[in-house]
């Protein structure tokens, strides 16, 4: 059985590099690995570290690459690959617009896919944006649904995909944090090598999302540097992301402010080994949501909505909005309250044990 798999950002081959290492292992299955390099630096630092080499890598990154821009070379790049391997399958993941662009290249060769992460809604289709859509356009065209959680399996029966087509699995980021936190590690650069874990509580910062630049982001900015203000023994770290309209919102609120981190963006290993060290996270990430939580780390979500309900009813995610006196309260409420933080940190996290490869291999072998 030959099995493609494509990806083609950092999030997407944190998620799927387990599998892609799961599927070579496996006797019978053929695996062909194609990426499309949607994000061409940190990409490659995550093939690196688990040591992947694609058979086929489309390099589409381009300085100033629209979102229509990317879904066009994906399409195009894969059209040639597809024929040439003629898989049995294709596998791809959660809600990138490469990921969407090779379900339907997929599709016009009547190739079968897989799914893994599927089944994730917010219903407001422009929040996240494109991700949203990306999601529910793949989920329709996939025939293959690797459900993270029994929530997200009923979000794709209520579509009216089939029951006997859906597979609730965990999620493939827990088995790759589980794998990495593993490894020892330690920091070396600054500012990071200095920072006292032991007697500082370090709160991880990560924002980018288009929905937030602007007005959003000065408000979750603002309220940031209110804590830093605030609280002495704390140190914010934030990897900033590379997108220029973060990077000077970033410099205009917290540049300048002692215990506030400005770093560049990191690789995979030390950012999990910062999770694990860090006393809270605050992020507009989706993946983070997953990943903090199996560290025992409480995450604040500067968003208006989630398509990760599971860890708020879980209560290991609390959803934080976009107000500057909204993010304020309940930073300082975790910051103050022991018990508001244990409940927390205690909580069980839903998205999974660390096999959902296993899992998923097994699935692909039982067709």
């Amino acid at each position: 059985m030959k099995i493609m798999t494509v990806f083609g950002t950092r999030p997407e081959a944190i998620k799927m590099a387990p599998l892609v290492c799961a599927l070579e292992r496996e006797p019978g299955i053929e695996s062909v690995l194609c990426v499309t390099a949607q994000h061409r630096s940190m990409l490659d630092q995550v093939l690196e570290l688990f040591e992947l080499t694609p058979e086929y890598d489309l390099d589409i990154m381009q300085p100033g690459q629209t979102i229509s821009m990317i879904t066009s070379r994906v399409l195009e790049g894969l059209e040639e690959v597809l024929e040439k391997e003629r898989p049995d399958r294709v596998l791809v993941h959660g809600d990138t617009s490469t990921t969407f662009a090779a379900a339907l290249a997929c599709f016009y060769k009547r190739i079968p896919v897989g799914h893994v992460e599927a089944g994730l809604r917010t219903y407001d289709r422009y929040s996240p944006f494109p991700e949203e859509i990306n999601r529910v356009l793949t989920g329709h065209i996939a025939d293959l649904h690797f459900a993270p959680t029994p929530r997200n399996r009923d979000n794709l029966l209520r579509e009216g995909i089939a029951d006997d087509r859906i597979f609730v699995t965990g999620n493939t980021v827990i088995d790759a944090l589980l794998q990495v936190a593993d490894r020892p590690y330690t920091f070396e650069e600054e500012p990071l090598a200095s920072l006292d874990f032991a007697t500082k509580r370090v709160i991880t910062v990560t924002c980018h999302r288009r929905e937030n630049q602007g007005e959003r982001m000065d408000n979750i900015f603002g309220a940031i540097a209110d804590i830093a203000r605030e609280f002495a023994d704390v140190e914010i770290v934030y990897p900033v992301h590379l997108n220029p309209v973060v990077q000077e919102l970033a410099r205009k609120h917290l540049a300048g402010m002692d215990n506030v981190h400005l770093i560049e963006p990191l690789t995979y290993l030390p950012f999990v080994h910062l999770m694990a060290r860090s006393h809270l996270i605050i992020t507009d990430s989706g993946g983070m949501q997953e990943e903090a939580p199996a560290l025992s780390k409480p995450v604040l979500v500067v968003r208006k909505e989630t398509e990760r309900p599971e860890a708020v009813e879980a209560g290991t995610v609390k959803l934080a909005g976009v107000e500057r006196a909204d993010i304020y309260r309940l930073t300082k409420e975790l910051l103050c309250d022991d018990a508001a933080y244990a409940s927390m940190a205690k909580a069980a996290n839903p998205y999974g044990d660390g096999h959902a490869c296993s899992r998923i291999v097994e699935i692909l072998k039982s067709l």
